[in-house]
């Protein structure tokens, strides 16, 4: 892998690597990447994996070489103090009338005192979801960039510099997509241009792309713009009335949108929502609302900085939501989704391929797409065509775990197919022999929360093993939680089936409840398969199929983890054997025996424990 990422740097080409689990990914392009002695950006699919690679892998690899290098972590925006803000709210108080909010607001002033890089990461004072956060963070759309009397000391731009000067930086995803939209539309950039950029957990890039590259209004936005415009009107233009009407306007529309939609969070199809009469009033009402805040704001543009800020975010929320309101564009996905307060409008682009391989060809670099789970069968084109890389070089290196004798495929006969004739009960009955087999020390992953919930009620009362239950506690703790116990049962949808990594004894056992297609009502999705019927393709084999097996893979890439890991993955869904897709499915698997002898799979997992009894024994001994 190491050699083939050498040849793309030299070539200045593109190359996608499958390398499965196991295959020292990691080391694998961090050698050639510092050895090249290039600018290289390193993007990965979340946080957690930005902060190992900086913190443990860089610097182990640096040191091994004994190279020379300049290594940054950049983060997004959010991640940052904004010293400015957090004074402008604390100087507000009598304003916010929240004692909580104020009592947090002046922890983290205390904070702000003692820390050197502004890492909101480092404030352990407060909540991750802490109300207090977008008190003290800067967005794109309030940021005063240069005019902000506080620039000379922003965490932000310091991040920046120091990313900027360095031959290495590490990002993720969504800042380095983030980075691209804004070039696209002429703001800057927030990474430096790069000779070689590698992405690692890849197989993300496509759906987070689209997000990027559309356009989203939220009611949380609107609510944010207008409580900056009475903080203006109150302390720099108290003169203008209009603009606390304006805010007011703006924050009743907002609200009174969001009791158009059901209590409870959904998600759905906004070019069906829009016709509801009382939707359609609502977003009248806050068009209304938003273009008078615009007319007013004009007013007073070149009077404060700070409202000739806010006037450019009432422009852009204005644009878009124009954009989102014209919903007979072909091409994209407009849907909605709300929270218990705020609903969000959202129009995203089916296809990222010409705009994200146009970035690439005006970038000269070296490009490097890496994952564990890219292939759909034995091809990379499912991946390749969503991001235009029709020039890019392939490779798949597989596990080099012994999948034969350290593991064993499980698919349960006695059971319904997925449907309303499976029960939760059923399910659980056909799970627990395993459970009981593997002595806990499982996960049993979900499609969905329903279910999940459902076999959370039952399964404490049939087992004396812990059982933990996502949401309950934050993914860190609960993982913790569970390798500590050494005999737990860990209930888990989507969050869980990929980037978590357990090793040894802990997990022998893993159990996912259906093969993984998405939400047939899935609003992105629904736009596809529409699209995809449109342009007289087959929605199933081009759109669904290549989407569950991936996330198949993810889940089933959970289970060995290393060459002295052994288990069974029992996956409870008979279409795997007896639809033709399953084929699919199986193909994309690890070499794993297969039975669907419930008794086979079970004195499996009993001699596994039989084993690692025999071992601490010896260890004692």
């Amino acid at each position: 892998m190491a050699e083939a990422i050498g040849k793309t740097i030299d070539a200045k080409g593109q190359l996608i690597i499958e390398a499965g689990t196991g295959t020292g990914k990691t080391f694998a392009y961090l050698v050639p990447a510092i050895e090249s002695e290039k600018k290289v950006i390193l993007s990965t699919g979340t946080k957690a994996l930005q902060e190992q690679l900086f913190h443990r892998d860089l610097p182990l690899i640096r040191d091994a070489l004994a190279k020379p290098l300049d290594i940054a972590l950049l983060k997004g925006r959010a991640n940052y103090l904004c010293s400015y803000r957090l004074e402008q709210h604390l100087f507000q108080q009598s304003e916010i009338r929240d004692p909580v909010l104020i009592d947090e607001l002046v922890r983290v002033k205390r904070w702000s005192n003692e820390t050197e890089n502004g890492d909101i990461g480092e404030l352990a004072d407060i909540a991750e979801d802490s109300r207090a956060l977008p008190y003290v963070t800067s967005t794109v759309d309030n940021c005063l960039g240069k005019d902000c009397p506080d620039f000379q000391k922003c965490y932000l731009t310091k991040a920046r510099k120091k990313a900027k000067d360095a031959d290495l930086v590490v990002v993720n995803h969504h800042l380095f997509l983030a980075d691209m939209v804004l070039k696209d539309v002429g703001f800057g950039e927030l990474i430096p241009d790069a000779q070689l950029v590698v992405f690692d957990e890849a197989h993300q890039l496509p759906d987070i792309a689209a997000s990027y590259f559309g356009e989203t209004v939220s009611s949380r936005q609107i609510v944010e713009l207008a409580k900056d415009l009475r903080r203006v009107y109150l302390t720099e233009l108290k003169d203008m009335k209009q603009l606390g009407k304006a805010a007011d306007m703006m924050e009743k529309a907002a609200a009174d949108l969001r009791l158009q939609f059901g209590v409870d969070p959904e998600r759905g199809n906004w070019r069906v929502k829009s016709q509801d009469a009382g939707v359609e009033m609502g977003v009248e009402r806050l068009i209304d609302a938003i273009g008078f805040g615009y007319d007013v704001m004009k007013l007073a543009v070149g009077r404060s900085k700070e409202l000739d800020v806010l006037f450019e975010r009432g422009a852009s929320y204005k644009s878009a939501l124009a954009k989102i309101c014209n919903v007979n564009e072909l091409g994209y996905s407009y849907w909605y989704e709300t929270t218990k307060r705020h609903v969000s409008l959202h129009i995203t682009p089916l296809n990222v391929a010409e705009r994200f391989s146009q970035h690439m060809g005006a970038l000269k670099a070296s490009w490097v797409f890496t994952s564990a789970t890219l292939q759909v069968g034995d091809s990379f084109e499912h991946f390749s065509e969503q991001l235009g890389l029709k020039d890019a070089r392939t490779l798949f290196l597989p596990s080099p775990f012994d999948y034969p004798t350290q593991s064993l495929l499980y698919v349960p006969r006695k059971l319904a197919e997925p449907g309303p004739k499976l029960q939760a009960k059923d399910l659980l009955l056909a799970a627990l022999p395993q459970i009981q087999a593997s002595g806990g020390r499982c996960f049993f992953l979900f499609t969905s929360y329903r279910m999940m919930n459902q076999i959370a009620d039952l399964l404490p009362e049939l087992v004396d093993f812990p059982v933990l239950v996502q949401g309950t506690a934050p993914k860190r703790l609960l993982l913790e939680e569970f390798v500590a116990a050494g005999n737990a049962v860990l209930l888990a949808t989507a969050s869980f089936w990929e980037g978590v990594d357990v090793r040894g004894d802990a997990l022998s056992c893993v159990i996912i409840d259906k093969l993984p297609f998405a939400a047939p009502d899935e609003p992105l999705l629904q736009a596809r398969i529409e699209d995809c019927r449109l342009r007289g393709g087959d929605p199933f084999m081009e759109v669904q199929l290549p989407q569950a097996v991936l996330t198949l893979k993810q889940g089933a890439g959970r289970l060995i983890r290393d060459i002295h890991d052994k288990g069974v993955l029992m996956i409870c869904d008979g279409r795997l054997v007896s639809r033709r897709y399953g084929q699919v499915f199986l193909a994309s698997l690890p070499p794993m025996p297969r039975t669907r002898c419930e008794d086979k799979a079970s004195q499996f997992l009993r001699q596994l424990g039989t084993e690692e009894g025999e071992t601490e024994s010896e260890l004692q001994a």
